[in-house]
């Protein structure tokens, strides 16, 4: 029996035992089920500014955790091995949420505030943060989300009322790129404005040469930005050669100070990333 995944805008059909494209999500006995729940490829106790957010508590740090698996398939991924891999393929352990709400909280001592989903893609597998994320804040912690904002509003509103801060990718502003990184642009708008009325919400562009870098584009994007909040935190990040781009060249630092110029026509506080 097939059953569709309601997470993304892909809205898999996947098959009884199968698996849907972003590898953490199956059908068991006609049931979408994450089957990275608990399972932790990545944990770090990072600065806060590493999200990266800028003005939400500053000088701060979070404990970070990821697991593996994406909805989408950027060449530039600087994650590539914990996110485009298989369960059978993922180094991971198992970390259940009150077992990591106890280590979040036995780092408060060197200035932790809380938990960053990060590093994979958090929302393929919301369930597992829904659940850390009410535990955590049960225990006066700080819930942050690191995503690509390529999720349905329902999975959303799910987890709004337990995050404080959200980093959002927004990766272009053409559907012409989003569909060359099997996203929607409009999925990821329709993310940005909702979490930005109830959360403190910041949003990053990588800066691809060629690629994302033209200077109407990103006026479109601050713009849009702006008109949502212009005291929404933006950061202009420089590109490496990374994965599947090594042939590229990475981005002029001139033009992401360029960008980032631009960008402050419209919004109060720009940040430059990777410089």
């Amino acid at each position: 029996m097939k059953t569709v995944c309601p997470v993304c805008m892909h809205h898999c059909t996947i098959e009884e035992g199968k698996t849907g494209l972003c590898r953490a999500r199956s059908n068991e006995n006609g049931r979408i089920v994450c089957t990275n729940y608990g399972k932790i490829t990545s944990y770090a106790l990072d600065p806060i500014e590493k999200k990266p957010l800028r003005r939400f508590f500053p000088g701060s740090k979070i404990l970070s955790v990821g697991s593996y698996g994406c909805n989408l398939s950027c060449g530039f991924c600087q994650n590539h091995g914990i996110s485009m891999v298989k369960e059978e393929e993922a180094d991971y352990g198992i970390l259940m949420p009150e077992e990591l709400v106890n280590e979040a909280l036995a780092y408060t001592e060197k200035g932790n505030i809380g938990i960053a989903y990060t590093y994979n893609e958090p929302l393929i597998g919301y369930e597992y943060v829904r659940d850390c994320a009410k535990l955590a804040r049960k225990n006066g912690l700080k819930n942050v989300i690191v995503t690509n904002g390529c999720a349905e509003l329902e999975v959303l509103e799910e987890l709004l009322p337990y995050t404080d801060a959200f980093n959002i990718d927004l990766k272009g502003f053409t559907e012409h790129f989003y569909k060359n990184v099997g996203g929607s642009l409009s999925m990821v708008k329709a993310f940005i404005e909702r979490a930005a009325k109830e959360s403190h919400v910041e949003v990053t562009t990588l800066i691809i040469p060629g690629e994302n870098d033209d200077v109407k584009e990103i006026k479109q994007a601050v713009s849009w930005l702006a008109s949502i909040d212009e005291n929404i935190p933006y950061h202009v990040s420089r590109f490496f050669p990374m994965w599947e781009m090594k042939d590229k060249e990475a981005t002029g630092i001139e033009t992401v100070y360029s960008l980032a110029k631009t960008a402050r026509e419209h919004l109060k506080y720009v940040y430059e990333g990777n410089c």
